[in-house]
């Protein structure tokens, strides 16, 4: 019957989900201006439906043996330790920023209220706010506008011996930040990274080998092989402790799920998961009793000796696992993921290109460590000998100063024509009225070094279309077709 069931849901998902297959296989019809082109969305196939099926047919429902291969696979994938599913990228910031405020870490590495974590303004708010809920003070530097990431030329004016205790940022619209200096600020002063990896799953980094292994990565470390002269590892592995989303728009989907990656402490593993599941000291899977084999033998604060170890508490914790069917979900999307990241990359470019004549009114963004595009692909690249690979989330214009017209101009405009369009997350964060209402209710909860002109600059001139691998050469030569006719429109004005 099982049989039967899924063979008719893959037959029900081919007839009814043909819009949603990469864009390569997509004959699903466009019609220009009467069509949505969404910014990003979900693609998949019968793989994924029928996974989603059968795993419901089973109907173990809470994390399973779905959830528990998918952590493996996508370890695996990235060269980690260990990863762990959590309910939306959001809560994957949460319980990684937790992990490290736990009382069972050397006081001298332990976040705690009032200490300091080096942020940067211009992003998604739940890269920052982790911090601000655990009583921490985060320290926003700028934007260098050009990549969207953090300006690295002022963390050590940031930093302040005792207080400050990590470093945490997003890897901006799947192109890296400066990878190689802001470890070696790391390294220095003994801080934590944490890597939000939510929009770069896919991208990698490549530092010389002597300076990667300076910073302790060896040329056997887990991951892409060296190549002798570099040591490649994808983003999201080269920190303490990364994130990612599954959401719809992200590099692969789940409907809503998130992961940790634990890249290469095992302990902080144990940590994350206790914040993760209620806040128990306990690390049996749901459904698993006693595998430490000592499930009564265990004596933990002024609790009796023998109290059951699975209502152990350690931390203030919570309940933020998905569900076993989003993981079978999530492990077919793992097998697609290197065509998707190889379609961002392609559709990226097609945009670079078609709006390439488009140079007298918008500024392009460059990967980290490049200094220009070059027609066909390539970029000129930095003096430090650091690459960055970009699997990219979306394409980021920004107006220039003397244009004549706004970037809200231009969404208003690609709305009309129906082409999903995003500005640059949150902008400037502390423009927000969540951070300018906390300024005036609590001014000492976070600290500002330097003026925000990058992230103003992102604020008000920036916004990106969609790279995602949905997107057909037919959706892709319409955007670039709109953008350069409104742009006619207003210089005929």
């Amino acid at each position: 019957m099982k049989a039967e069931i899924l063979r008719l849901t893959r037959a029900y998902s081919e007839a009814m989900h043909k819009a949603n297959r990469p864009g390569v296989e997509n004959a699903h019809a466009f019609t220009p201006g009467v069509s949505t082109v969404p910014y990003a969305g979900r693609v998949f196939d019968a793989d994924e439906v029928e996974a989603a099926v059968g795993s419901t047919l089973d109907f173990w429902l809470t994390l399973g043996p779905e959830g528990e291969a998918f952590e493996k696979e996508l370890a695996q994938w990235m060269g980690v330790k260990h990863s762990l599913l959590v309910n939306s990228g959001s809560s994957a910031n949460l319980v990684a920023f937790s992990a490290l405020t736990t009382h069972k870490l050397p006081a001298h590495r332990r976040i705690q209220p009032g200490d300091e974590v080096i942020t940067v303004a211009a992003g998604f708010p739940t890269t920052v706010a982790p911090i601000l809920q655990s009583g921490a003070v985060p320290v926003f530097l700028d934007n260098n506008p050009v990549t969207g990431n953090i300006a690295t030329d002022r963390l050590e004016e940031a930093f302040v011996p005792g207080k400050t205790k990590a470093v945490m940022l997003a890897h901006a619209l799947g192109n890296p930040f400066d990878v190689g200096t802001v470890l070696e600020f790391c390294r220095r002063h003994e801080l934590w990274l944490i890597e939000d990896n939510c929009d770069a799953l896919g991208c990698t980094y490549s530092m010389p080998v002597e300076r990667a292994k300076a910073l302790g990565f060896t040329e056997n470390s887990p991951g892409i092989p060296s190549n002798g002269t570099h040591i490649t590892r994808y983003t999201g592995a080269w920190g303490d402790i990364s994130t990612q989303s599954f959401y719809p728009p992200h590099h692969l989907t789940m409907g809503e799920g998130g992961a940790v990656n634990i890249v290469s402490r095992p302990p902080l593993k144990s940590y994350a998961e206790s914040f993760r599941d209620w806040g128990r000291d306990c690390w049996c899977a749901s459904g698993k009793d006693d595998t430490c084999g000592k499930r009564f033998a265990w004596q933990l604060g002024e609790l009796p000796q023998g109290y059951d170890h699975k209502y152990i508490y350690s931390h203030l914790g919570y309940n933020l696992k998905p569900l076993d069917p989003q993981a079978a979900i999530g492990r077919q999307q793992l097998r697609k993921l290197p065509a998707f990241i190889e379609a961002r990359k392609r559709n990226w470019e097609i945009l670079r290109s078609g709006l390439e004549d488009m140079g007298e009114f918008f500024e392009f963004s460059l990967p980290t460590h490049a200094t220009g595009w070059t027609s066909g692909g390539g970029f000129d690249w930095d003096s430090t000998h650091c690459r960055t690979d970009c699997s990219w989330f979306g394409f980021m214009l920004r107006v220039k100063a003397g244009a004549p017209f706004t970037h809200t101009d231009l969404a208003r405009n690609l709305d009309e024509h129906k082409i999903g369009n995003r500005m640059f997350f949150g902008g400037n964060l502390l423009r927000q009225p969540a951070f300018v209402q906390l300024r005036k209710d609590r001014p000492e909860s976070f600290r500002v070094v330097g003026e925000m002109r990058g992230a103003d600059e992102i604020m008000r001139s920036a916004l990106f279309l969609g790279t995602y691998p949905g997107l057909t050469g037919a959706m892709l030569d319409y955007e670039i077709e709109c953008v350069k006719a409104f742009v006619k429109s207003v210089k005929s004005k």
